[in-house]
């Protein structure tokens, strides 16, 4: 037993999806191991890949179509998230604690033969009996490339808006790629899910599971770091693991933006006791700037996809809320003192823009809060100094 929720589902609706499944994964030239029954969901599948791999996948997998109804717009797709019996209740989308099993959350339309899938860490917890929507010209985009993804502004019939979202989208021939992104995504932000399922479209050597195998004289540093010493590798190893590993480098990318601010703002004349800070809730970075009280400045990541005028955007909430108050999601004008916007999911260079959290605009139905729909405009202020100025 893996540990996770099952539900009882109708095995002649569901075995198609399986089916589906199956073929997509033979059809990329992998050899099935395990195939759970078609009557009882998500779904588990292992399998081996052409170059020798073992993987495993856990699917939260739905029918999609485009069936017209009265109440929905005529060029729309969808597909059901229902597992069981209707209900209210919130049901935990699993992710496997020992990286063995990748979680997929995704629907698949049988007679167009493509599969659209969400991010399963930000649909954890969900409500079963909802739908996703998407649009008829992304299915005409991923026909016809095998591959694509595109955002997604989810809101409810209470008129909340939920962090902006990513979908991906494909043809059977993509559906490994699609296990290879979302063990490399998980709990990555929106613009960096993009920015990956982009590479993967451009670079398919990203997709690679081995290192390199070519041979590489390595001159090694005369203290090697306690990590390497650790690892039994050289440092030139450990980052060659992480190049070739996506799931590894994305995990530390993740990281990386806060690194770099940091690294930035040490360099700024004038700034005193810069620190990360790691408590659970607390902003990003601490510093003093010129003599000043504490400051605290909050780091995220933009979206990767821009306005038509080329205008960068930021999906600036929370990506959960508490299911008693939706407001809980944005951010609070004190809840700290400046916002470094990270371009790099947009430009791919380590590069921020500054705004004080004051100067940033309330949200239109949450009081006391800030909306999360933020164009990073000319507002923003590139030179870290006058933004720090601002606040001090």
């Amino acid at each position: 037993m893996l540990g996770y929720e099952t539900f009882g589902v109708s095995r002649r609706d569901r075995q198609p999806l399986i089916d589906w499944m199956v073929q997509a994964l033979e059809g990329s030239g992998c050899r099935m191991l395990h195939v759970s029954t078609p009557d009882q969901a998500p779904f588990r599948l292992t399998f081996e890949t052409a170059l020798g791999e073992r993987l495993g996948i856990v699917a939260y997998a739905f029918l999609a179509n485009s069936r017209v109804t009265k109440t929905r717009p005529a060029d729309e797709h969808r597909f059901q998230i229902k597992y069981g019996t209707k209900s209210d209740r919130w049901h935990e989308i699993w992710q496997d604690p020992f990286e063995l099993y990748t979680t997929l959350f995704f629907g698949i339309d049988l007679k167009e033969g493509f599969f659209v899938a969400a991010d399963p860490v930000l649909h954890d917890p969900t409500r079963f009996f909802i739908s996703l929507e998407f649009k008829a010209h992304n299915v005409e985009d991923l026909l016809s490339s095998g591959w694509t993804c595109w955002e997604r502004t989810k809101r409810d019939r209470r008129h909340n808006e939920y962090p902006t979202e990513v979908l991906v989208g494909g043809t059977p021939a993509s559906f490994l790629r699609l296990i290879r992104l979302e063990r490399a995504a998980k709990g990555l932000d929106p613009g960096h899910r993009q920015l990956l399922a982009d590479k993967l479209a451009e670079e398919p050597r990203l997709l690679r599971p081995a290192l390199s195998d070519n041979v590489r004289v390595v001159v090694e540093r005369p203290v090697p770091h306690a990590v390497a010493e650790e690892f039994e590798l050289s440092q030139v190893e450990i980052l060659d693991l992480i190049e070739s590993a996506p799931r590894l480098k994305m995990a530390v990318r993740g990281w990386v933006a806060e690194s770099h601010l940091h690294r930035q703002l040490l360099e700024v004349p004038g700034v005193e006791d810069c620190v990360r800070l790691e408590g659970e809730g607390q902003a990003d970075i601490g510093l003093r700037y010129q003599g000043s009280r504490p400051l605290t400045i909050e780091c995220k990541n933009v979206l990767r996809q821009r306005l038509a005028n080329g205008t960068i955007r930021l999906d600036f909430q929370r990506t959960r809320a508490s299911k008693s108050d939706p407001c809980s999601r944005f951010y609070a004008p004190d809840d700290f003192d400046m916002v470094a916007a990270c371009l790099h999911s947009c430009t791919e260079a380590w590069e921020f823009r500054y705004s004080p959290t004051s100067s940033l605009e309330p949200h239109r139905n949450c009081d006391g809060k800030l909306d999360h729909r933020v164009r990073i405009d000319d507002r923003w202020i590139e030179d870290v100094r006058l933004a720090l100025s601002a606040v001090a």
